[in-house]
């Protein structure tokens, strides 16, 4: 029964490292420096004929909205810039993002749990080290993937998540995928999985260190405790 304690309490703190990973590397992309610099490459200017005032308007408000109250009602120039079906769309996205971040929440707070229960050392680093090292396996065959069939991997990432028939825009009409161009996802995807890549290696090697420097010390105790007793004289 214990064994398979320790074997639960293993898993969920490596699934939880790799979901902190995750969210942490996603909260640095939702916001306005990276959204504008990735609409600059992909047009979005060009694609909506918004000034780059109007264009900063519309897209500051609807980031905002992922965070604050899902109106998604923003207005340039008297008129509403999403439709309502396409303002239905982006609640659907930021149910998606509250799911998430919620989900991890959750399972970092029930690895704490059992990382309370065990000593600082390999039984506490090493499972850490799974996960990063287990995320970055993940993200590299997700990400040979998408380099020969990213869109059919955003087809069924969409298919997922959302209602079918709910996320289909005509870029030619509907300003959300104007603003927000098939290769801004692409690109910003890219993004997300290098660094999501990056903070995993390094906290591999941390890891990786701590859990080894815990075996050093746990193999040392018979050494020490053998230097105290003393030595009968013959």
């Amino acid at each position: 029964m214990q064994l398979l304690k320790d074997r639960a309490g293993s898993l969920m703190i490596a699934v939880a490292t790799a979901l902190a990973i995750l969210a942490v590397a996603m909260t640095l992309f939702l916001n306005s420096a990276w959204v504008g610099f990735e609409q600059g490459r992909t047009e979005a200017a060009a694609w909506t004929g918004f000034t780059p005032a109007d264009l900063r308007t519309a897209t500051d408000s609807i980031l905002a909205d992922l965070i604050g109250p899902p109106d998604f009602d923003v207005v340039v120039a008297g008129r509403a810039v999403l439709s309502e079906r396409e303002r239905s769309h982006m609640r659907d996205v930021r149910g998606v993002f509250v799911g998430f971040f919620g989900v991890t929440l959750v399972v970092i707070l029930v690895a704490a749990a059992f990382a309370r229960r065990r000593p600082s050392g390999r039984a506490l680093w090493a499972p850490v080290r799974t996960g990063a090292v287990g995320l970055i396996v993940g993200l590299v065959v997700v990400g040979v993937i998408s380099f020969v069939a990213f869109d059919t991997l955003f087809e069924v990432f969409h298919r997922v998540f959302f209602a079918g028939g709910s996320y289909t825009f005509d870029p030619a009409t509907e300003r959300l995928v104007q603003l927000f161009p098939f290769a801004f996802w692409q690109e910003t995807a890219i993004a997300l999985g290098a660094v999501s890549m990056v903070i995993a290696a390094v906290l591999a090697v941390v890891a990786g260190r701590r859990a080894s420097a815990g075996v050093d010390r746990h193999r040392s105790i018979p050494s020490e405790i053998a230097a105290r007793i003393p030595r009968t004289v013959e």
